[in-house]
């Protein structure tokens, strides 16, 4: 019994499932991610469409920036999981406030049609407001 405690308190171990843990979520969060949008982001992105590129890109790396945050400030797994899942949340709120407080323009249509200086905002926004969000997480 004390050998199996053992290998779930191998840093290695450790590091591998917080490592697979942190791959499922993002591909999860990636899944509802595609769902609110209103283009593709894999087909554009095959299309060569840079601006979906940057704004996925700042999506995949604001998850990343969250969940170092979630791994650094948490004891178990357990936890690391549900403030990286709170902080997704916050980041995907932060995609809606986005599209509400620029009324001028629609953005996430102007990301589906090419506009690359609005996915660049998009994926600065994305990362800025991760780092805020993985500063705040518990």
């Amino acid at each position: 019994m004390e050998m199996g405690v053992a290998f779930w308190e191998n840093v290695v171990v450790q590091t591998a499932a917080r490592y697979s843990v942190v791959i499922l979520c993002t591909l999860v969060f990636l899944a509802i991610l595609e769902m609110v949008t209103s283009y593709k982001n894999w087909e554009e992105i095959k299309k060569g469409n840079f601006a979906v590129a940057m704004a996925t890109g700042g999506k995949i790396f604001g998850i990343a920036i969250i969940f170092r945050y979630s791994i650094e400030h948490n004891d178990t797994l357990v936890q690391s999981i549900g403030w990286g899942v709170y902080g997704f949340i916050l980041l995907l709120l932060s995609y809606f406030v986005f599209e509400f407080l620029t009324p001028v323009l629609k953005v996430d249509e102007e990301i589906g049609n090419g506009n690359k200086a609005v996915g660049f905002i998009s994926m600065i926004i994305s990362v800025g407001l991760a780092f805020v969000i993985g500063a705040s997480i518990g």
